[in-house]
């Protein structure tokens, strides 16, 4: 029974999830979900993407937090939308959710939308939120062996950025056997290696969210 309980839970989630999808794709909206670790750089990433795009992409941030609102009060300074979901103590933003910010967002007037979900390595990667693309972030001071442990987070995503490469001298943070890991478990993925502290790699994730936008319209 608390199998059936629980495959029930998960379908709803997904029926609300294509819905969002289709919302989304009838205002040709690239929505696209970032998910990392706590303290990976994905807001850090946000915004220096936001100042090189929102002069020719029509941009939102969907922020989600266990509590606060410290990352959404940073993007809003981008004078963009920002709607801040606050989990109250689950490690997963779901499609409800999601759905929820999206009717507060005006979509007529939007390009793309960037989901930023809370900070784990494992619950975000098994619900279903509606967007077009998962990118996962690994920062290079968590170590090159996450995707040994946390498989799900990487078969799931369409680009895998390793971020704060910045960190890459003083660290042991073997690249290539992390593109070979990540590779057997998910050879499409983009891997992108990033430093959104010095810019290196941001004009390579630059061109690639473009590709991807081209793709929705």
């Amino acid at each position: 029974m608390k199998v059936t309980v629980l495959q029930n839970i998960m379908n709803a989630n997904d029926q609300l999830a294509a819905e969002n999808q289709t919302l989304l794709n009838n205002h040709k909206i690239l929505a696209v979900n970032i998910m990392s670790s706590p303290g990976a750089g994905k807001t850090t990433l946000l915004i220096e993407t936001i100042r090189r795009l929102k002069a020719e992409v029509r941009i939102a941030v969907i922020e989600a937090d266990i509590a606060s609102s410290i990352d959404a009060d940073k993007i809003s300074r981008e004078d963009i939308p920002v709607i801040q979901i606050n989990t109250g103590g689950q490690c997963h933003i779901d499609a409800n959710m999601v759905k929820t910010a999206l009717d507060r967002l005006p979509l007529k007037e939007l390009d793309l939308i960037f989901v930023e979900n809370v900070g784990n390595l494992i619950c975000p990667a098994d619900f279903k939120i509606g967007t077009h693309i998962n990118v996962m972030l690994l920062s290079v001071p968590e170590g090159h062996d996450k995707p040994y442990k946390y498989p799900l987070m990487f078969t799931t995503s369409q680009s895998v950025i390793i971020s704060k490469m910045d960190y890459l001298p003083l660290s042991d943070f073997n690249i290539q056997v992390f593109k070979e890991v990540v590779a057997g478990l998910n050879a499409a993925a983009a891997i992108l290696p990033i430093s959104a502290r010095t810019g290196q790699g941001l004009e390579e994730w630059i061109s690639w969210l473009k590709s991807q936008l081209k793709r929705v319209r």
